[in-house]
């Protein structure tokens, strides 16, 4: 196991988890590529480059508030970290709230998050 791969992404939650989007950041390359593939309720977006990963954090940070976010289990292999979670989140604006599985693959090099796919399931809860 590549345990320093891993550090990088448990790096990542623990700012994502304080709300720090500029910690954040500091696991993100310059040319980081982040794919989400969308889901029923919220749809397929990319990030290229480390200033989208930002807007693409600050936009949940900003308009969604974290009831829950859990990661359940880590599979590392070399500089690839898959990441099986999932969360429950309310938007500010409208008050519904969703609750997603997720998988989150990231490929590390350099101790930097050069690319992250995420794969999830939606359901909301409240309208």
């Amino acid at each position: 196991m590549n345990k320093a791969s891993k550090t990088v992404v448990e790096k990542l939650f623990k700012a994502f988890a304080e709300g720090n989007v500029d910690k954040i950041l500091e696991t993100v390359s310059l040319d980081s590529f982040w794919i989400y593939h969308g889901t029923q309720v919220i749809p397929k977006t990319r990030f290229e480059g480390k200033k989208e990963v930002g807007v693409f954090f600050s936009n949940i940070l900003n308009y969604t508030e974290i009831l829950h976010f859990e990661q359940k289990q880590y599979i590392v292999q070399d500089n690839m970290v898959v990441v099986l979670g999932n969360e429950h989140q309310r938007v500010k604006k409208s008050g519904k709230e969703l609750k997603q599985e997720w998988v989150q693959i990231y490929t590390i090099k350099n101790n930097l998050i050069t690319r992250m796919e995420e794969f999830a399931a939606s359901e909301v809860l409240k309208q």
